[in-house]
């Protein structure tokens, strides 16, 4: 049995990767279900008999759960049981947040006090998953307290258990009417949601995507009412909730609850019966309703048939880094791709590493980098073509994610974020946060105004109605001319935001003014083409400018 001493061997490691959690170097998606709150025993603890929780963990591991979500802090004797199951614990920590808790000190030191005790017996076990050092603190407490000190409290806290299990992973549980607390510093962004109708619940599902940024998304909490909705009616509301947060590109979701026996404030709970199961386990329709969404999670949405797709790859002098690029596309999860790698007249080992790959690589003359995206498009075999850079790690699901737009014919192009790999050195930290990187901007939550080069794809057949790329962009600013242009003719870009890619960024300040130069190129070509897109103060300013921009561009060019 495991005793909780820090001494021991830690678990197989819990990480963060881009929008998921990884455990072991494998993809975990949270399928979990909560449990609790119970009324306490006589001494204290808010759990039923370890008898009945080894009944209730082997009745969740069969029905394909592999998270339990507790709100108190299960004893040692608890977590040993998960793990006998082969479940993972998301550990809440209760304390006195529906209160003025920022008005008494001792109270605020007790709580944080209280949150390094727990994560320092728990971290190291080897059925945790993740803290929640808070759960819905009422807006009321946060406009009386200000939001500014709620987040500096909790930014204490979570710096306070850090400091104690620097690998555990925290979140702070939110929900709507705090939605406006900025808690970026967590590891993961967690959020209790209840909207009955689909449209309603991935429409904000989305909005929170983009509130938790490049930080995975877990829905922490979801069901309904067995009473108010009857048998069937919770089971299919329960079922859409976690349906919606995977096809959203959540990293998991939690069924909110376990069971009817629900114990609060003092006092049982006998009016809701949000269980999958009611207080003597006997399941509901719910229960295999769940089991029905969680055994067919992330993708079971995706028509048994997804389209093929062709991964473009634009290479120049890209030897350092295309090896850890083809690496990440040809592990790829979705079923029907192709990558062919455009080696755009390099000079050095960029092709002959290519080469090594089950690829298609096609060398041609130096003749920039529309050029060889339209080569790209040409060739391909897809009817959806899809753009990466040789300096990128696409994530294992990347196409999946990236491809869901398009499977409507709402759009015809779609993209994702990029950001900087956590192992890049600090000038390239500093260049990722620098202004001028390649970068997506949204008009909505869903649609794009224009997505990077770096992660990007295109309906074949769209990107022939306007003809590819304009060749007169040798190195920035044809994707966004591409998207404007499709915008142009009515068509609309998608956003997908778990479609994450990793993106090297320069890793000196001279390649970043460089790298800055040849975006001015592209910006000053954008500004002739699309002159609409630009603010101008007057056409006399305008003209003198954009002669300046011009004069520049032509010197560079020549320099070239």
């Amino acid at each position: 049995m495991h005793t909780g001493d820090s001494s021991l061997p830690g678990p197989a490691q819990v990480r963060v990767d881009g929008k998921f959690l990884e455990v072991a170097g494998s993809r975990y998606l949270v399928k979990g279900v909560a449990y609790g709150t119970f009324a306490p025993d006589a001494a204290g603890a808010q759990f039923p008999g370890l008898t009945r929780v080894d009944a209730d963990f082997a009745a969740m591991a069969a029905a394909g759960i592999n998270t339990v979500r507790t709100y108190t802090v299960p004893s040692t004797a608890i977590m040993d049981l998960a793990e006998r199951h082969g479940l993972r614990v998301m550990i809440g920590m209760p304390w006195a947040q529906h209160v003025a808790f920022l008005g008494d000190r001792a109270l605020a030191h007790q709580i944080r006090a209280e949150a390094v005790q727990t994560v320092r017996q728990l971290a190291s076990h080897p059925a945790s998953l993740l803290f929640a050092v808070g759960n819905e603190i009422p807006a009321p407490v946060v406009r009386w307290h200000g939001d500014r000190r709620v987040r500096e409290f909790l930014r204490s806290v979570y710096e306070d258990a850090k400091s104690a299990a620097p690998d555990a992973l925290l979140t702070y549980v939110n929900f709507p009417p705090t939605e406006f607390l900025e808690l970026d510093f967590f590891d993961v962004c967690a959020f209790n949601v209840y909207l009955h109708r689909e449209q309603d619940l991935r429409a904000y599902l989305a909005r929170l995507q983009h509130v938790a940024g490049h930080k995975p998304l877990l829905l922490a909490e979801a069901g309904a009412d067995s009473i108010r909705e009857g048998l069937d009616g919770q089971a299919r509301i329960t079922a859409m909730h976690l349906r919606a947060a995977f096809t959203e590109g959540l990293c998991g979701a939690v069924a909110f609850s376990w069971t009817d026996e629900w114990w609060r404030g003092g006092h049982d709970v006998e009016d809701w019966a949000f269980g999958l199961v009611d207080r003597v386990r006997t399941p509901k329709p719910a229960l295999a309703a769940v089991r029905d969404a969680f055994a067919a999670a992330p993708f079971g949405d995706a028509p048994g048939s997804l389209p093929k797709v062709s991964v473009v790859v634009c290479a120049y002098n890209a030897a350092d880094t295309i090896d850890e690029a083809l690496r990440s596309l040809v592990v790829q999860t979705y079923p029907n791709y192709e990558v062919i790698v455009i080696n755009d007249g390099s000079r050095d080992g960029t092709g002959e590493i290519a080469k090594r790959y089950p690829v298609r690589t096609i060398d041609i003359p130096n003749g920039g980098l529309s050029a060889a995206r339209n080569r790209g498009w040409q060739e391909a075999s897809g009817e959806i073509v899809a753009y990466t850079d040789a300096d990128v790690r696409v994530d294992r699901d990347w196409l999946m994610y990236l491809v869901r737009p398009l499977l409507t014919p709402e759009y015809v192009g779609s993209g994702g974020p990029n950001v900087v790999p956590a192992d890049d050195p600090w000038i390239a930290q500093c260049v990722a946060r620098a202004p001028g990187g390649p970068t997506h901007v949204l008009l909505n939550d869903r649609v794009a105004e224009h997505v990077p080069g770096c992660n990007m794809a295109f309906r074949r057949d769209a990107l022939m109605a306007v003809g590819g790329f304009n060749p007169t962009y040798l190195r920035a600013g044809d994707d966004v001319d591409v998207c404007w242009r499709l915008q142009v003719k009515g068509y609309r870009i998608g956003f997908a935001p778990s479609a994450l890619v990793w993106h090297h960024h320069r890793a000196s300040v001279k390649a970043y003014w460089r790298q800055q130069v040849g975006y001015g190129e592209g910006e000053i070509w954008l500004d002739a083409h699309h002159p609409e897109k630009f603010i101008r103060r007057s056409e006399e300013h305008t003209s003198e400018l954009q002669s300046r921009l011009h004069l520049v561009c032509r010197l560079l060019l020549e320099k070239k």
